[in-house]
């Protein structure tokens, strides 16, 4: 992922989005660990929390989750006020209907398309699991050669 932030997303090439499938027969945590990302993201700090729980995915537990956001410098009490309001309940299970509709079935799963007219996306190529860079650099470059800027 650092290789396609690098060379597409941060050159603005390319807008990347993200979106919740939590694997609870995987994981049972993993639905309030999404939570617990978005109301990291509230502090600031989306990024670093997801990055924190995918590197800690044995310690995702309720308990635990304030410690990630502490260790991700947010501040703790707001965190678990809107984790406990499950203000972004709603979201992941939007995102995670969205995903079953897709046909998504595993993580990660990726979605490569173009703009389409409604603001949307039109996908051009569903890619499962984690690839390496050359597999999405094929790909883009592909869209990229064919789209107009």
């Amino acid at each position: 992922m650092p290789q396609i932030e690098q060379a597409y997303i941060k050159t603005g090439r390319v807008r990347y989005v993200v979106r919740d499938f939590p694997l609870e027969s995987i994981h049972a945590d993993a639905f309030k660990a999404a939570e617990a990302a978005h109301c990291a993201g509230d502090g600031g700090a989306f990024w670093p929390m997801h990055h924190r729980l995918f590197a800690h995915q044995t310690e995702l537990t309720r308990e635990e989750l304030p410690g990630h956001a502490q260790a991700v410098g947010i501040d703790v009490a707001a965190f678990r006020q809107c984790l406990e309001s499950g203000k972004y309940t709603v979201r992941v299970h939007r995102d995670l209907a969205d995903g079953i509709r897709a046909s998504v079935n595993s993580t990660p799963s990726f979605f490569i398309g173009v703009p389409a007219p409604d603001q949307r996306m039109r996908v051009v190529r569903m890619v499962r699991g984690a690839q390496p860079f050359t597999a999405f650099k094929e790909i883009i470059d592909g869209l990229l050669n064919r789209s107009p800027s």
